[in-house]
């Protein structure tokens, strides 16, 4: 009989590469451009409004029966192809969305294998706008801690599907895309420390209008009454105004202005690099207003390339910085192999910032 007490064994530990780095990134832009005047059809605005208000001129919308799968799996491959890797290579899918139509299973297995990627892992995360950022540093930790060699990050939302055209505030702003990156290891450093974090007491700035429990309950209330629910108690005129999106505009801008750059700044600093240093900088795209205050508050040189991609795009939440990574990259706005400083920012509230190589 064995005298050596249990749980005396040693374990062994994950063991990855050094550094890790972004290797490709690829982006899909649905067809269907909605303008502003198309958008003016629907609320009481108008298109100078609206550009002087946001910075947007028109935005893409996906095509009904599009989904968050179909526009992931379009970005995925050219970020593979750029990474010079196939789809059964990698280790791990991560897909950064709030608008996959169910609950459970997540998008990303169902991508893995529309991908034709076998037995990788594969997970959804939700943190709105700042969520590719967060997929990259958990990218990022998985290649340097052993637990995957490549991993395909992509942000995907179809927020046409949740976007009420009524709501003046809000009907202009959002859009559909996919952005996505593979990280893998790398010789020298190639993604900086992330500062991220989240403001929970905010939560109601951005938020589904009414939570599916109530709207569960209200269609149930109808249907067994035979009359009409009061949705307006609840805050809504019926159940596909209830799962919309509704937002504080000045709540949220206000936040972003005087919070973000901060967080911005400690991401340069964290990485060890001035701003002097950047060869981009790639906000979220959520308000040109936004992007100008953070460029001011930082102290960037003007001959830093700044992503301003809302304009044709509107607001692709997590998809709006991969998508104007892979956009700056393709017209050679920016250098391959430059610095750039990536934040993301919204719903939770939650953000994250780092500073990235490009590929």
């Amino acid at each position: 009989m064995s005298t050596v007490p249990k749980g005396t064994g040693t374990l062994q530990p994950s063991v990855g590469a050094r550094y890790a780095g972004m290797l490709g990134v690829g982006g899909y832009r649905p067809e269907r451009v909605v303008t502003n005047e198309e958008v003016c059809t629907w609320i009481d605005s108008s298109d100078a409004w609206i550009r002087e208000r946001t910075g947007i001129i028109s935005r893409r919308w996906a095509g009904e029966h599009e989904t968050i799968v179909d526009m992931a799996a379009q970005a995925a491959a050219p970020a593979l192809q750029m990474a010079g890797i196939t789809a059964d290579q990698l280790s791990a899918v991560i897909v950064a969305t709030v608008t996959h139509t169910m609950q459970t299973p997540a998008a990303a297995p169902m991508l893995a294998t529309r991908l034709g990627v076998k037995d990788a892992a594969a997970f959804d995360v939700s943190a709105a706008c700042a969520g590719y950022c967060h997929g990259i540093s958990l990218a990022s930790d998985m290649v340097r801690g052993g637990s995957a060699e490549y991993v395909l990050v992509v942000g995907v939302e179809k927020l046409s599907d949740i976007t009420d055209k009524r709501d003046r505030g809000s009907a202009f702003i959002f859009a559909d895309g996919a952005g996505a990156a593979v990280i893998g290891p790398t010789d020298t450093p190639g993604i900086g420390p992330t500062v991220w974090g989240s403001d929970g007491e905010k939560w109601e700035a951005i938020s589904q209008r009414v939570p599916w429990d109530r709207i569960v309950a209200l269609q149930l209330e109808e249907a067994t009454t035979g009359k009409p629910a009061d949705w307006a108690a609840a805050g809504a005129i019926d159940a596909t105004e209830a799962s919309t999106l509704k937002m504080a505009g000045q709540t949220v801008f206000r936040w972003a202005v005087w919070s973000m750059a901060p967080v911005a700044q400690r991401a340069i600093e964290a990485a060890g690099i001035t701003a002097a240093d950047l060869d981009a900088f790639i906000p979220h795209q959520a308000n040109m207003r936004i992007t100008d205050a953070m460029i001011k508050q930082l102290k960037l040189p003007a001959d830093i390339p700044v992503a301003r991609d809302i304009a044709e795009t509107g607001n692709t939440s997590a998809a709006s910085i991969p998508l104007a990574t892979e956009r700056m990259l393709r017209e050679q706005e920016v250098p391959r192999g430059g610095l750039a400083l990536q934040i993301g920012f919204g719903a939770g509230l939650a953000y994250a910032a780092q500073v990235v190589r490009l590929p």
